[in-house]
């Protein structure tokens, strides 16, 4: 089979009914076979490959391939394995103030397999009925065109559960973000006996409707409601909110239970694959994507239970090298199968973001002589 036929047999069915050894035996020969095409299409990528201590093509887990850290995708235009006409989107990361977003690059192949594989994992969460779709921001997120932010991107990656969608945030006068009352009062008068998607930056959620409808003592009476949102942490730790307190404050603005908001895991390198909070508050990881949590010292893999630097594995992306990608965040992966809520295969749980974060190369994070010499070598 080609490497599209086998990525899509990946797509196809439940992303998390694989029994974990057949899962990671596919994605170890599909990613040997992705990094391979990949250094022929890229030579400066197939340098970093070469240089690095051991050969791909012996590794016997996936632990043992080639990762690039996120700051390699920090470079515009962005690293890409296929021609600039073929890019149709540049996707961009939210990135602090101050700091250089990280930028991908979609060719149609990896966009639609994007779609494909967040449709599939936001429907083993959400049922695949379709509902009214309450976007806590502006319509000036979803405008990109040739570049879109990682805020308009995971709108859109939810948009084919929608039979109507509603921003309901707009830019105020003083350059911030504020509710657009009489738009959602209508809404949520509409929609009150209505299954509703909502979904929002984390950070903008609660300090741009939350606190707000708070303040005003304005509760809305849609109970039936699932909440996701995802990023923006950092910001609300600053401001010592906790996850049970953001869940709670959110819920209660909407008459609903706690439980039905989802914090997911996502980040625009991963293109495509996202990880949701299962009912027992873990995140999973889907047949065709995996996760390595690494030891911040030596890199080496840490066992169940330990804390460690985040290392993200997909097959998705073909238009940039994205297979294997060392965050800047913490994790700890809780087990790799049996979690109580059913679902096959890894499961973890996000902890935060590395202290003073910002992994500008192998050479920042790696301490062994092999992988320093990979980070002198690549790119020459």
């Amino acid at each position: 089979m080609t490497i599209e036929e086998r990525i899509n047999g990946l797509l196809t069915g439940s992303p998390y009914a694989l029994e974990p050894k057949q899962r990671d035996a596919a994605l170890l020969d599909l990613l040997k076979e992705e990094l391979a095409g990949a250094c022929e299409q890229n030579a400066r990528f197939g340098n970093y490959v070469a240089h690095w201590p051991t050969d791909f093509r012996t590794a016997s887990r996936i632990a043992d391939l080639p990762f690039l850290p996120t700051g390699i995708f920090k470079s515009n235009p962005p690293l890409a394995l296929v021609e600039a006409g073929e890019v149709t989107r540049v996707l961009a990361s939210s990135s602090t103030t101050g700091q250089t977003p990280s930028r991908v690059a979609l060719d149609a192949a990896t966009a639609k397999r994007m779609s494909k594989g967040a449709m599939a994992i936001f429907r083993d969460f959400l049922g695949s009925a379709r509902r009214p779709y309450l976007v806590i921001d502006t319509t000036e997120t979803l405008s990109g065109r040739q570049e879109l932010g990682a805020r308009g991107a995971a709108v859109q990656s939810l948009r084919a559960f929608a039979t109507e969608i509603v921003c309901c945030l707009r830019p105020a006068q003083t350059g911030n973000l504020e509710i657009d009352l009489e738009k959602l009062l209508e809404c949520a008068a509409k929609w009150k006996d209505a299954e509703v998607l909502v979904y929002g930056f984390t950070y903008v959620i609660w300090n741009s409707f939350v606190q707000p409808l708070k303040t005003r003592g304005i509760r809305l009476p849609l109970p039936k409601v699932h909440i996701l949102h995802s990023g923006g942490w950092k910001r609300l730790e600053k401001q010592s909110v906790t996850r049970e307190v953001f869940a709670e404050g959110v819920a209660s603005v909407f008459g609903a239970s706690p439980g039905r908001v989802i914090d997911f895991y996502g980040m625009v390198e991963n293109v495509g694959v996202v990880y949701p909070d299962c009912e027992q508050g873990n995140k999973h990881v889907p047949a065709f994507a995996d996760v390595v949590v690494r030891n911040p010292l030596t890199l080496e893999p840490v066992a169940a239970g330990e804390q460690g630097l985040v290392q993200v594995c997909s097959v998705l992306p073909t238009s940039f090298p994205g297979f294997l990608v060392l965050t800047e965040d913490i994790a700890k992966i809780i087990g790799y199968d049996g979690c109580p809520c059913g679902r096959r295969g890894t499961y973890f749980r996000f902890i935060g973001r590395a202290p003073k974060a910002e992994v500008r190369g192998c050479g920042n994070v790696e301490t062994s002589r092999g992988r320093r010499d990979v980070e002198m070598a690549a790119y020459e």
